[in-house]
């Protein structure tokens, strides 16, 4: 059983789980339902590493607003982790374990219903932010851009509605990839996602390869042990391409350029 959780002042993930919890049942503090359980928290989703010391659960999806400075708007869903300082939740160096298989058929749920969201950019992004600690995977389901579009409840709802199909009928399981290299919306990526045969779990963009070590690469292969293959944006790695090469030597993933 899946835990939703939406953190109560996030107006837009606040909308989604206000709209799905109507047909649940409350039992204390959790509305139960058939497909999965949702919770809403008094404390940022960001920072919601505490979840498993209260909540029992196969893995957590949250809900939330998505922000951008270039105000594009957008519909995504990622994985967490910090590859540098935590300042946005979460731990320093640690990267949460991902939930591909629920995130390739979401985006393609979503890009079948392209028509419901024209205005908006489909797209993952690459792996930031919190919470990083938690034991089972986990993913973030967002919507942005602005206030504007967190606080339209039509919206909100219509993409809560897609998150209810995806994890009310059963989710196939597909060869998972790590990612490196690319931008914070990486293209390639989300192109192999919604039309490729791979789902993705970490997401390290070109930015973030500057600290990777063996120490923080040793855990990204442990957070993400059911993948089988890594992905490289050929041209997104700059000047840590060699690194990211030596690196996977010492792995058994297939090597894969795009």
């Amino acid at each position: 059983m899946e835990l939703l959780v939406a953190y109560q002042d996030d107006p837009a993930g606040h909308n989604m789980a206000k709209f799905l919890s109507k047909e649940m049942t409350k039992d204390g503090d959790v509305f139960r339902g058939k497909f999965y359980d949702l919770l809403i928290i008094p404390t940022p989703a960001i920072s919601a590493d505490w979840l498993e010391e209260k909540y029992d659960y196969d893995g957590f999806i949250f809900l939330s607003k998505h922000a951008a400075e270039s105000g594009v708007l957008a519909l995504t869903c990622h994985s967490t982790g910090n590859f540098s300082d935590a300042k946005f939740g979460g731990n320093d160096r640690q990267v949460a374990i991902p939930k591909p298989d629920f995130q390739k058929t979401y985006l393609q749920t979503l890009m079948k219903n392209q028509s419901k969201f024209s205005e908006f950019q489909i797209t993952i992004e690459a792996t930031h932010h919190g919470p990083t600690a938690l034991k089972k995977p986990s993913i973030f389901v967002e919507i942005g851009t602005t206030e504007k579009q967190w606080t339209d409840e039509s919206l909100c709802h219509s993409v809560a509605k897609l998150v209810h199909k995806v994890l009310s009928e059963p989710i196939k399981e597909h060869p998972v990839a790590i990612c490196f290299g690319g931008t914070h919306y990486p293209s390639k990526f989300t192109s192999e996602l919604l039309d490729g045969k791979y789902a993705l779990g970490t997401v390290i963009p070109k930015h973030a390869l500057d600290d990777l070590d063996e120490e923080l690469f040793s855990h990204i292969i442990t957070q993400n042990n059911m993948a089988k293959f890594a992905l490289l944006d050929w041209r997104g790695l700059g000047t840590n391409k060699q690194k990211v090469l030596e690196l996977l030597k010492s792995t058994d993933l297939e090597v894969i350029r795009l």
